[in-house]
């Protein structure tokens, strides 16, 4: 048995925003917290995902984009929807605590080159760290 709490972090696709701050909460708070992330129209993990969360010495290779039925029946002392998308199509979990929103942009949206795209990803890895960090210091999280 666990004292840690349980975190669910939901996006539209679980490619890019859930996935990253799945990485981000283990590395950062895997000691207090299990951390999964689901999505309502699951696809892929992105590779600028896995490429800028690599530069943050955070492995997330072996993620695979999950979707929210596989998380029915289970209780969640947080879920947390990462984007406005997923707050529209999943208002309500069952089983959950706590639900929270924070939406972040779509990194996966911004269109030119590798590099520019990546600098896109790393921007919003950020923001969702410093989200993470400063919920968890108001105790929100």
């Amino acid at each position: 048995m666990t004292d840690k709490k349980k975190i669910l972090f939901v996006c539209t696709q679980n490619s890019a925003r859930s996935q990253m701050a799945e990485g981000l909460m283990r590395a950062m708070y895997g000691d207090c917290y299990e951390v999964f992330s689901a999505g309502t129209e699951p696809y892929r993990v992105n590779p600028f995902a896995i490429q800028a969360m690599n530069r943050a010495n955070i492995d997330i290779r072996t993620h695979r984009s999950k979707s929210i039925d596989e998380f029915n029946g289970e209780e969640m002392d947080y879920v947390v929807t990462v984007c406005d998308k997923a707050k529209e199509n999943c208002p309500y979990f069952p089983g959950s605590k706590i639900l929270l929103h924070q939406s972040f942009s779509d990194p996966a949206a911004v269109s030119g080159s590798d590099e520019e795209v990546l600098a896109e990803f790393e921007l919003v890895r950020d923001e969702i760290k410093k989200w993470i960090e400063e919920s968890v210091e108001q105790g929100l999280i």
